[in-house]
């Protein structure tokens, strides 16, 4: 026979308060997750772009900012950062010493030029995103977009130019015209982005033949250095050359000056003199020679002076002889 048992389902004190515990916590994890979820800080260099069920709501300004909780999703943009994407390498480390990594990467590097010759170029992009919905809408992912456009613009500029010019003299001239070309296509496609500057950072000619450009860069080079000292020796030697050409062409200026000016006495002196000779001939005649005369007599030595018969020259010369030895004696005797 069954007898019917009754069972006491009272529950002890101590599991309630367990029980009651859990859903405290409970609660308060879910009260914590939708504080976390809701809330969320965006940084100073940064732009929070708020995309509801993958459509765009708004885009918040730097701080503590809230959204709806399991719905809301924030996209960080660092809109005030400059960014970078290096092509043919990669950096390893930045640290005291940066470190690069080149293997894996030179199918980016390596390109054909405008002479069918062969250039290993290394360079940098660097950006900003100056429109966070374009950059996170209009494509499907700009950096991978950047990147291609990049590779395709740096290949198209290297391709219209000889090796020589890439290596050398034409890398300025190569950054700007990529710089540009990127712009434009980063601006037809919509990115949001803002080409900076394009970097070339080495460009080399491929390991084979490698020495060979290296003769031909010292070559180069060394020519420059010439051109150089020769024109350094023409700005030294020429502009000399031309002071004394100049001094010598004011000389004989002067010199032809002077004589210009002595030929004009002369023949002022001399039509005076003509003049007064028409006047009175005799008279000018015997003032010329009077004139002349008395120039010339100073400058000669012992002077014999005659009549035309030179009867009278043994007692000229007899007084000179007496004259001259008693000078002679006279110094003799002072100088005893």
């Amino acid at each position: 026979m069954a007898q019917d048992q009754d069972f006491d389902f009272n529950v002890p004190p101590q599991f309630e308060k367990v029980t009651k515990n859990i859903r405290s916590i409970v609660i308060g994890l879910i009260v914590l997750f939708l504080g976390f979820s809701t809330f969320f800080t965006v940084d100073p260099e940064e732009v929070g772009v708020v995309v509801r069920l993958g459509k765009y709501v708004e885009s918040v300004e730097p701080g503590l900012n809230y959204k709806l909780p399991l719905i809301d999703k924030v996209e960080l943009v660092p809109v005030e950062r400059q960014l970078k994407q290096e092509f043919g390498y990669r950096t390893v480390s930045t640290r005291v010493q940066s470190q690069y990594q080149k293997a894996g990467y030179e199918d980016e590097s390596l390109m054909l030029t405008g002479d069918l010759n062969l250039a290993d170029v290394e360079w940098v992009v660097q950006y900003r995103i100056n429109d966070p919905y374009s950059y996170l809408f209009k494509v499907r992912n700009a950096e991978s977009t950047l990147s291609d456009i990049s590779e395709a613009a740096m290949r198209q500029i290297v391709g219209d130019r000889t090796v020589n010019e890439v290596l050398t003299v034409g890398r300025a001239e190569v950054s700007i015209e990529v710089q540009n070309l990127i712009q434009a296509l980063v601006q037809e496609y919509q990115l949001g982005i803002t080409i900076e500057q394009v970097v070339l950072q080495d460009i080399n000619p491929p390991n084979p033949v490698k020495p060979s450009f290296n003769a031909v860069n010292e070559a180069q080079q060394e020519r420059e250095t010439l051109i150089n000292q020769a024109k350094a020796d023409y700005n030294r030697v020429i502009p000399r050359a031309r002071g004394q050409a100049q001094e010598t062409i004011q000389r004989a200026e002067g010199y032809a000056s002077e004589r210009i000016n002595n030929a004009e006495g002369e023949v002022s002196r001399f039509n005076d003199l003509y003049a007064e000779y028409i006047k009175a001939p005799q008279v000018t005649k015997q003032r010329i020679f009077l004139e002349t005369m008395e120039e010339v007599i100073p400058k000669m030595g012992k002077k014999i002076i005659t009549d035309e018969s030179g009867n009278n020259v043994l007692p000229l010369l007899q007084m000179q002889i007496d004259g001259a030895s008693s000078s002679s004696s006279q110094n003799n005797n002072g100088g005893n």
